[in-house]
């Protein structure tokens, strides 16, 4: 039996080891273990509500949007507006969120993922006149590969001109990733960390200038999706389409749901959304889903016992530094004592369960490319897969979205911060199921809860010592060589990992600030 330790695990948002026992080349045992504590619900404690929207979106400067929307839900559930949200700063919200989700998307293939798959290297030896490629044939000789290497070996097998094409689109769809940010900054006034998504609305009003700023660059995108980023997947999907079978995981998806059409029913998980609520596993079953059947554990995570089992709107932030039996600052999330994954595949099977024709339509016409039946998307493949069919169908329904905002109205309405209250918000983050959850005492936040999407998808065993959803995905795989596992990195990834990442600063002056060394 062998020990597999990665650890930082790269090319992914935050902190993340992962081990691994091998035996006879096969993974037999996992353990997933989120490596920082961020503590920002003990932060927000005796704060003003209104401070939630901005410091929670600190949780991450990859993702902060999806923070600051299931913030502003959250409040405006806790002080009583949460059907009253004007039109426009409804969907403004949904603009906001939906151009970081297809930012996030491209930037998690491309430059994140693919690299499992394709071999800069062999650019070394292109004729062609692609300028990318050449520049990047250039940086090789040099010797300067960051950040392609260092990489595991073994297992490219991609054909030259698909392997040239991803290479070259790689460069492209850093072009496309700051337009999506872009796109955010134009209702959200900035990225990372927009300021426009507020309780009660938005700190915008549309204008013919927002609107067509937006919509031009929206239309880029859709166009690098549609000729580039579905082929590329699909592509790729047809010379690994092995990995259709590895990584299933736990077989089991939820969704909270995702961007209001209407607004005007207080109950999340009941609202119209263009991504339903739900959830479906491998039978393709459709059912609803009941928020207070979600509860956090803690056996084998660094928080203290008496908080294990909680709901989020009960749930405690106490941390225990050294915990015997514990390997990760992440609880295990839980729906009804289940394993649940979370994501972009878990959206997409849940609409497909629920009979959406657009979602069938696109699922369909991908797996009958590659000769798969519509159980095989749980896996590696499915999840990238997943993502790429989304962002299609996302980007299309945000040009519909935009040309419906009306110029001249409300984005925002007033409110009063309730001396007591409680509030829930529920939405979709690009890797999954976000919610947050305060309680307000005298005007204050007396306890506020988060549980991001990865710490569904990435958490440890829980109190029954069931594995988390990514564990139960590695299971089970075979490692040809343990020097290079490639088949390990490439199940991890296929998850798109954020924990809880960093929020660095700099001195625009140039100006050096500490400098620690961590050994």
């Amino acid at each position: 039996m062998g020990r597999i330790v990665i650890d930082p695990l790269t090319r992914i948002e935050g902190h993340l080891k992962v081990e691994v026992e091998i035996e006879n080349g096969v993974v037999t045992d996992a353990k997933s273990s989120g490596m920082l504590f961020r503590g920002l619900e003990i932060i927000l404690k005796g704060r003003d509500p209104r401070d939630a929207q901005r410091i929670t979106q600190r949780v991450c400067g990859v993702c902060p949007a999806p923070h600051a929307v299931a913030s502003a839900l959250n409040l405006d559930s806790a002080f009583g507006i949460d059907d009253k949200i004007p039109d426009n700063g409804r969907i403004i919200r949904n603009l906001i969120l939906g151009a970081a989700e297809l930012s996030d998307h491209i930037l998690h293939f491309y430059h994140l993922c693919a690299l499992d798959y394709v071999d800069v290297t062999r650019i070394k030896d292109y004729e062609g006149d692609d300028q990318d490629l050449l520049s990047i044939k250039n940086f090789i000789k040099r010797g300067e590969l960051g950040p392609f290497v260092p990489r595991y070996e073994g297992d490219y097998r991609l054909p030259d001109k698909i392997n040239e094409a991803l290479v070259s689109h790689y460069v492209k769809a850093l072009h496309m990733r700051r337009k999506g940010q872009e796109m955010v900054a134009i209702f959200g006034g900035k990225m990372p960390h927009n300021v426009g998504v507020l309780p009660g609305g938005v700190a915008s009003v549309p204008t013919v200038d927002s609107i067509s700023n937006f919509l031009w660059r929206l239309r880029e995108i859709r166009d690098f999706v549609e000729n580039f980023y579905i082929p590329d997947v699909i592509a790729l999907a047809k010379v690994y389409s092995d990995y259709f079978q590895i990584g299933k995981g736990c077989g089991r998806v939820l969704s909270y749901g995702a961007y209001d059409l209407d607004g005007k029913e207080k109950n999340l998980i009941k609202r119209k959304r263009f991504h339903k609520a739900g959830r479906t596993s491998l039978s393709l079953k459709y059912e609803e889903i009941d928020p207070q059947k979600i509860a956090e554990y803690v056996k084998y995570s660094f928080y203290e016992d008496s908080s294990s089992g909680r709901n989020p709107t009960e749930g405690v932030t106490a941390p225990v530094a050294q915990k015997s039996l514990a390997y990760s600052w992440l609880k295990s999330p839980r729906y009804d004592g289940m394993v649940y994954e979370v994501g972009p595949l878990a959206r997409m099977m849940v609409n497909y369960a629920d009979g959406n024709e657009k979602v069938k339509e696109l699922i369909d016409g991908a797996l009958s490319e590659v000769g798969l039946k519509p159980q095989d998307m749980f896996s590696t493949m499915g999840r990238h897969l997943a993502r790429a069919l989304e962002t299609k169908l996302l980007a299309e329904a945000m040009e519909e979205w935009v040309l419906s905002l009306k110029i001249g109205e409300p984005s925002y309405i007033p409110y009063e911060i309730p001396n007591e209250s409680e509030g829930i918000g529920l939405v979709e983050a690009a890797r999954g199921a976000l919610c947050h959850a305060i309680k307000i005492k005298e005007k204050k936040i007396e306890n506020y809860q988060v549980i991001s999407p990865s710490t569904w998808n990435i958490s440890p065993k829980d109190d029954k010592d069931q594995p988390g959803p990514m564990e139960q995905a590695l299971i089970g795989v075979k490692v040809k060589d343990e020097k290079n596992p490639f088949e390990i990195v490439r199940v991890i990834r296929s998850f798109d990992p954020c924990l809880a990442c960093s929020i660095h600063i700099i001195d625009a002056r140039g100006k050096e600030g500490k400098v620690f060394r961590i050994i």
